[in-house]
C-alpha cells in the first residue's frame, strides 16, 4: 500500500473500507510479520535556528487541538526537504484541525516572507469567509508586522507556540512526521522538480485518500465533505 507506508492497523481498515474483509488487527499482524512486511518509521524532527521576532502573541491554542467545526483552528509552519547534493527546498503548510486536511501549501526554494505569505493568501482564497485562531510558531516571516497585518485583514487571530516548545504546534509537527516518513524518507531526490512533483501529489493522496481512524475511517476532505452538507 503506497510504498509500504501503512501498518497492520490501516491496512485492516483498507481491506474492510474498499473490499469488505472483516478480519482483527492481530490476524493482519501475524500475517505481515510471517513474510516480514514492516512499514516505514518516522525520524525525528531537526532542530532549528531561533529568530529575533518584530511581534509576538500568546499562546492561545494552548494545545487544546480540538476544534468543533471547520476552519475554527488552523496551525501552521515550514519545513525543509534537500535533494540532489543537499540544495534545499522549502515547503509551508496550513492545516485545518478539525479534519485535519492541508488547506493549503506553497513550496520555495528560499525560506522567506514570500513563501509563507503565498500559503497563507491560497487559504484565503479558498475559504474567504473563514476567521479561524491561526497558530504557528515564532518563526520569523510570522512575527513579522506584514504578517500580522494581514491576518488582521482576514480578520484572524493570532496564536504562537512558546519559544522552544515544538508540542504548542504538535497537529502541524505530526504531519510534518507523516509527510516525511511517508514518501520524503522513502525516495531519493535529484532534481527540485522531482521533489516538488512528489510533494504535490502526497499532499493530494493524504487530502483525498488516506484513511485517518480519528475521521471514522475517512480521508480529510471526505470528511470535510460530510460536515459541509451537514452544515
Amino acid at each position: 500500500m503506497y510504498n509500504g507506508i501503512y501498518g497492520y492497523r490501516r491496512l485492516r481498515d483498507e481491506l474492510e473500507e474498499q473490499f469488505g474483509i472483516d478480519c482483527s488487527e492481530g490476524r493482519i499482524y501475524r500475517l505481515t510479520s510471517l513474510v516480514g512486511l514492516k512499514s516505514v518509521i518516522r525520524r525525528k524532527r531537526p532542530k532549528y535556528q531561533r529568530s529575533t521576532p518584530e511581534i509576538t502573541a500568546e499562546n492561545i491554542l494552548n494545545r487544546d487541538f480540538r476544534a468543533d467545526k471547520l476552519n475554527e483552528k488552523w496551525l501552521t509552519d515550514v519545513t525543509e526537504l534537500k535533494y540532489g547534493n543537499g540544495q534545499k527546498l522549502y515547503l509551508s503548510a496550513i492545516l485545518d484541525l478539525k479534519d485535519k486536511s492541508i488547506v493549503s501549501f506553497s513550496i520555495g526554494s528560499s525560506n522567506n516572507n514570500k513563501l509563507v505569505f503565498d500559503t497563507f493568501d491560497l487559504a484565503v482564497e479558498k475559504y474567504p469567509d473563514a476567521k479561524p485562531l491561526f497558530h504557528s510558531d515564532r518563526g520569523f516571516q510570522y512575527t513579522s508586522k506584514q504578517f500580522r497585518h494581514k491576518l488582521d485583514e482576514a480578520g484572524m487571530l493570532q496564536s504562537m507556540s512558546r519559544v522552544g516548545r515544538c508540542i504548542d504546534n504538535g497537529p502541524m509537527e505530526g504531519f510534518w512526521g507523516i509527510i516525511k516518513c511517508e514518501m520524503y524518507y522513502l525516495n531519493q531526490f535529484r532534481t527540485y522538480h522531482d521533489l516538488q512533483d512528489s510533494i504535490s501529489k502526497y499532499i493530494h493522496f493524504y487530502n483525498y485518500e488516506r484513511r485517518q481512524r480519528k475521521l471514522n475511517i475517512l480521508p480529510p476532505m471526505s470528511y470535510r465533505s460530510i460536515l459541509e452538507n451537514a452544515a
